[in-house]
């Protein structure tokens, strides 16, 4: 896994792109990757990386890297989600989700819409620290894989 990493950074930084610009879109890309809406996030690194003038498939390699995590952390957004708000008995798991669609589907597919504004609210409130963690720790890893490559291209000349 490190090794593949390596290649990928080192594509992208002989590919002139700067350290600063890879470190955002692993930081962008995680945290717009673990969105609480499945099939979001990668339309979501696409308007980024046009927004911000970033590397698309550089962005997209790591929303597709950080996808099993987005699974992973589906339960905890909404159930963080419906504590914060005061609903998290509302789509209890197992034979009380299934009675509850079974006998009132609409009303199950509306309190399922709620709890998932709670989540995607809860992912508004953690994802800007994210990104700052994240960028503040790839940032300097990414700077000192670069210079390594300038002074391996320099002492080879």
């Amino acid at each position: 896994m490190v090794i593949k990493f390596t290649k990928w950074a080192k594509s992208l930084l002989q590919g002139g792109m700067e350290p600063k610009k890879i470190a955002f879109c692993i930081a962008l890309g995680t945290a717009l990757g673990i969105f609480p809406v499945l099939g979001a996030s990668s339309l979501l690194c696409m308007l980024a990386a046009f927004a911000l003038r970033l590397n698309l498939p550089a962005i997209q390699a790591v929303n597709y890297l950080v996808y099993p995590l987005q699974i992973i952390l589906l339960a905890p957004f909404y159930g963080f989600g419906g504590w914060l708000f005061g609903q998290q008995s509302r789509l209890s798991g197992g034979e009380g989700l299934i009675y509850r669609l079974q006998n009132d589907f609409w009303k199950s597919m509306a309190d399922f819409w709620d709890l998932t504004l709670y989540a995607v609210f809860t992912w508004l409130i953690i994802s800007p620290f994210l990104v700052l963690l994240l960028y503040n720790i790839s940032k300097p890893l990414i700077g000192s894989f670069a210079g390594s490559l300038q002074r391996r291209r320099s002492s080879r000349n």
